[in-house]
């Protein structure tokens, strides 16, 4: 799995070269002249070293001026905004001794210039009819918009059996809250399954930007699956972690997007996550969640009662068994809010026990 750092990377250029923009449509323009091209996109010091030759336009960015220029056998150098051509029919002779995996000249080329001044350099190949892009030690070859759909609607399939799955392990585990009978393996169970979800739904992320204007409709439907997923996660890992202050969730969150998929399976690694040891991973000690997750579904419960509840009751246990009197005294609650903060619980339980029997 990359690194959160180099999905974030592949992200920003595929939103760059996604279809419906003016730089996409120029790409597009000298592919199917059958011309080939070679671009680098940023002025700077470092791309100035590996140029020579070629003459300096310094005009407005458009599909048909890339078109045309790509006529001739040279580099074209673009600004980091895209909007102006610079430089046409280049010389790019990047440092040879740059580790390179490509073959062709022209893809060599692209990447020693790629790792050496850390600019997207694009290479549209003559004869392969294939735009690859490159930046850094990052290299992603753009498929048709055809084939890309047909992965979103797949990977979105999935998205809706795992969300499902999620939703009931969920369910079950805020029975389990309720009756007090949650064990961490039950709760690392459904931590797995969130994190699965996170996943897929990044991963049709990175179809939506290189669709472009393409992919509304599979935003719209991931959107719909998964628009609160990550607010769900620090939910459920601020009412389990051992530590439940914003800097160790994040730490949390961090380490999960790291770990590689055999990580995510292992329970005794996502146990070391939340900050317990790894013996407790198998353990059926009964644990009590802080209550953060439930009691946001109360409505119109602002997050600082929230806080104020957990920190006066410590566990949801406490919390389900404070009378309205004990709810009144806590910051911020008045009689009519804890009358209101009991029914909701209330309504929770009763709702929660309906949904784990269909």
């Amino acid at each position: 799995m990359k690194e959160p750092n180099q999905l974030e990377k592949m992200n920003d250029l595929l939103r760059l070269v996604a279809p419906g923009t003016a730089f996409r449509d120029g790409l597009e323009n000298v592919l199917r002249a059958k011309t080939g091209g070679l671009l680098v996109v940023g002025y700077s010091p470092e791309v100035m070293e590996v140029v020579e030759g070629g003459f300096f336009i310094n005009c407005d960015f458009s599909p048909n001026y890339l078109y045309e220029l790509a006529k001739m056998d040279g580099a074209i150098i673009l600004s980091e905004d895209l909007k102006r051509i610079l430089y046409a029919n280049t010389q790019l002779i990047p440092d040879s001794s740059i580790s390179s995996s490509e073959t062709g000249i022209r893809h060599r080329t692209a990447e020693r210039v790629a790792k050496q001044t850390g600019k997207l350099v694009v290479s549209i190949s003559q004869r392969r009819n294939i735009i690859t892009l490159y930046q850094g030690a990052l290299r992603y070859s753009l498929k048709e918009i055809g084939v890309i759909l047909t992965k979103a609607n797949q990977a979105i399939q999935t998205l809706e059996k795992y969300r499902s799955v999620l939703n009931q392990a969920l369910t079950n585990l805020s029975a389990s809250e309720f009756e007090e009978l949650v064990t961490l393996p039950e709760v690392i169970n459904v931590i797995q399954r969130v994190e699965m979800v996170i996943r897929v739904k990044l991963e049709i992320k990175r179809f939506i930007n290189e669709l472009g204007t393409e992919g509304r409709l599979i935003s719209m439907q991931m959107e719909e699956l998964v628009s609160n997923m990550e607010e769900e996660a620090w939910l459920l890992y601020k009412d389990y972690a051992k530590e439940d202050d914003d800097e160790a969730i994040r730490n949390i969150i961090i380490g999960l997007k790291r770990s590689s998929d055999d990580e995510l399976l292992d329970i005794h690694h996502i146990t070391r996550l939340l900050g317990y040891s790894s013996a407790s991973a198998t353990s059926e000690e009964i644990i009590a969640p802080r209550g953060y997750r439930v009691l946001n579904k109360i409505p119109r419960l602002p997050n600082v009662i929230v806080h104020n509840l957990v920190e006066r009751f410590e566990m949801l246990p406490g919390i389900m068994m404070a009378t309205i009197e004990e709810l009144d005294e806590v910051d911020g609650i008045g009689e009519s809010r804890a009358r209101a903060i009991k029914e909701g619980l209330k309504r929770l339980q009763d709702q929660v026990f309906i949904d784990r029997q269909i």
